[in-house]
């Protein structure tokens, strides 16, 4: 009598595969798609000329591939024990780290652009960097705890990391365009970040009910950040109209 059990079990093995790849994707659409959201839309905030796509997709891949060293240096401050308190936490081991390798980024790789030619011009860039880091470790992130807590981290962490970015941005603009008041503007597109960034997780770090705190200092960053935006188009605005009349 012939053996079938090989199809069966072949059947089962592909059943089981194309569920594990549907999983995959789901995870990764929940980790990615807010991220990409909210690029699309500081991307289109931009009222004048809008960046090349290919620049703004760099920025988020230089971003992306950032959370590999981010979580190395973590990693070593952990093991060597420098990282001993709530406080070192929060500011160094996160926040620091986090807002200065990504403004390294931005300043390294577009800062000195030719397509760096607006005020808006940094809140793209630097958002894109955010938005790449913050899609990864949203994947990292998921694939440890679950695509159920895809929606928490869209809220807080990734749309964090965009205000983050659109600060960090904002004031990258302004060195680039008032370069007798560059190095000010240079040290407040780290401080501003690495400052908001530092609340943010020490709300989450040292607060038991963190939620009641988070929500509205979240409304605060968004309401910082859209002011941001609004700030960079009107300067240009004015740039325009000054060189048209």
């Amino acid at each position: 009598m012939p053996n079938n059990w090989g199809f069966p079990i072949i059947k089962v093995s592909l059943i089981l595969n194309g569920k594990a790849m549907s999983l995959m994707i789901s995870l990764l659409t929940a980790a990615v798609a807010p991220a990409i959201a909210l690029l699309c839309f500081f991307y289109l905030k931009d009222d004048f000329e809008q960046e090349p796509i290919h620049m703004v997709i760099r920025c988020y891949l230089f971003g992306a591939i950032l959370v590999f060293p981010i979580l190395f240096i973590q990693f070593a401050l952990n093991e060597e024990g420098l990282v001993n308190t709530l406080f070192m936490e929060a500011l160094i081991q996160s926040a620091m780290i986090e807002e200065f390798l990504k403004w390294f980024i931005v300043v390294v790789a577009v800062y000195h652009h030719v397509h760096f030619n607006q005020r808006y011009d940094g809140i793209v860039y630097a958002s894109a960097v955010a938005l790449g880091f913050a899609s990864a470790e949203n994947v990292l992130y998921l694939l440890a705890n679950g695509v159920e807590t895809a929606f928490f981290r869209a809220i807080f962490p990734v749309s964090s990391h965009a205000i983050f970015g659109v600060v960090m941005g904002y004031y990258l603009g302004k060195a680039k365009f008032y370069p007798h008041r560059k190095v000010r503007y240079l040290l407040y597109s780290f401080l501003y970040p690495f400052l908001l960034h530092s609340l943010y997780n020490l709300i989450l770090l040292t607060q038991n009910h963190w939620l009641y705190f988070l929500i509205p200092f979240m409304i605060c960053l968004w309401i910082v950040g859209l002011r941001k935006v609004k700030k960079a188009n009107e300067t240009q605005a004015a740039v325009y109209y000054d060189a048209a009349s």
